[in-house]
């Protein structure tokens, strides 16, 4: 009896060149995190004019900012393990349509308590949104292009964010507030209808097993130079986890790994959201108009577009992650002096661009690096934890942000103190960093062919 022919899915896949299906499915996932981008960031811009609008004190405005951000959190650690145990797409879709329909709703507010609640429920689809897409991307790039397959597929975040900021002043002037999640809402609900059109991730269907008709269409998809025969085999060089999937992100060696992506990701996320949230209103504080303040706020996620494809390109070519502490303590510089320039509007500009290419950036770096870090069939727990833990320190930002400035504190010294979260995430870069390139510099190398599947993880 002839014996089955066997493909190792991530060989081929590693030694592909990206193409048009690659392209597709990058563009499909970077439209999901565009429209999570705009929704993510939409209180942001949104909250000085609610704060006159409903008469609402600036400090009292840290509930509502929060509220979208706890159910961000929830939202990653509950749909990255659903999505190891029934699939990438289907979270994705789920969670596309789930936070557009939501963002619709907050446009009906009429209370604080009314808009904390439908923030809540939005943020929950919001925060299993972006583990998923990650996860996908990551596991379709080739190995020689992932890193910066995933920061481009991520750019799709930051670019939302700021065409949020650009459109949210022409929807406030025009619209009201609620004409921001309005748009906010209409279009991922179109989104989720072409994200339809996804592939299922080929790692996953290998690892589920009893999956080889699918698996059969999508490599002949990624892969169409690579001879599919009937009735192939299919194997992955990664073993099956076990038990309860929370845990297996401190098996294998891995449980220091894991606390110190939660470390950086838990500093990276709270300067991140203390910027978004704050930056419209401090500037505008400072003696520049509204529209101007926005705009600027913008350049800080233009800035997170650039950071992301310098970074991904640095992190492929040298096969390493030590440019990522480079950037968190470029962060921290950067933030440091944004205290200190008043109402110079060209220095301010200036320095929020180069903010976003180093704190949006990093915070993309990062996102690659824990994609990097997990074995296949633990990928979207992985992501989604590290991102879940990362929105406590989300939360924490815009909260800690309002207690600042309630306080008088000098304008300096609030962002003097926002400098610090950064040193802290360059400290556990280094150390992640050294923990990848040690165990990559001990992996096990690739079989010549694709008829073999060795045994071993991605770490």
């Amino acid at each position: 009896m002839k014996q089955a022919v066997r493909l190792d899915i991530q060989q081929i896949i590693d030694e592909q060149a990206f193409g048009a299906y690659h392209l597709r499915l990058t563009l499909l996932c970077a439209l999901s995190v565009f429209m999570d981008g705009f929704d993510a960031q939409a209180m942001g811009f949104v909250a000085p004019t609610l704060s006159q609008q409903w008469h609402i004190a600036r400090g009292a405005l840290g509930p509502i900012l929060t509220a979208g951000l706890v159910g961000m959190l929830f939202g990653a650690l509950v749909f990255g393990p659903l999505a190891d145990r029934f699939g990438r797409k289907k979270i994705l879709v789920v969670c596309t349509l789930w936070f557009g329909a939501f963002s619709l709703l907050t446009a009906t507010a009429t209370t604080v308590t009314s808009m904390e609640l439908l923030r809540l429920i939005t943020g929950f689809g919001l925060g299993g949104t972006l583990p998923n897409a990650i996860a996908l991307t990551a596991e379709y790039m080739p190995k020689k292009l992932r890193s910066t397959g995933v920061m481009l597929m991520f750019t799709g975040f930051s670019i939302g964010a700021a065409v949020g900021g650009f459109a949210a002043a022409y929807l406030i002037g025009s619209f009201g507030w609620q004409g921001v999640f309005v748009v906010g809402g209409a279009i991922p609900c179109l989104t989720a209808v072409l994200l339809l059109g996804l592939p299922e991730s080929i790692r996953f269907l290998v690892l589920k097993g009893g999956r080889d008709a699918e698996v059969s269409k999508y490599l002949r998809k990624v892969a169409p130079q690579v001879d599919v025969p009937e009735g192939a085999h299919f194997v992955i060089s990664e073993h099956k986890e076990t038990g309860f999937v929370v845990g297996q992100l401190f098996t294998d060696g891995r449980a220091l790994l894991t606390m110190l992506l939660w470390v950086i990701f838990f500093m990276s996320l709270l300067d991140l959201y203390f910027l978004n949230s704050w930056l419209p209103t401090v500037l505008h504080d400072s003696g520049l108009e509204l529209g101007t303040a926005i705009r600027i706020t913008a350049m800080f996620q233009v800035g997170g577009a650039v950071g992301a494809f310098i970074l991904g390109r640095t992190f492929d070519r040298r096969k390493s992650f030590g440019a990522l502490a480079l950037a968190y303590a470029g962060a921290a510089v950067c933030v440091f002096f944004i205290g200190m320039a008043g109402s110079s509007l060209i220095l301010q500009a200036l320095l929020v661009f180069a903010a976003g290419i180093c704190v949006v950036g990093g915070q993309t770096g990062s996102n690659a690096m824990a994609a990097e870090s997990y074995p296949t069939a633990i990928r979207s727990t992985g992501v989604g934890w590290s991102l879940g833990i990362g929105r406590i320190g989300s939360i924490v930002g815009p909260m800690l942000g309002a207690v600042l400035l309630s306080s008088h504190m000098e304008m300096k010294r609030v962002f003097w103190a926002a400098a610090v979260p950064p040193v802290i995430a360059v400290i556990a870069a280094l150390v992640v960093n050294s923990r990848i390139s040690h165990s990559a510099s001990h992996a096990a190398p690739q079989p010549a062919s694709y008829s073999a599947g060795a045994a071993g993880n991605l770490q």
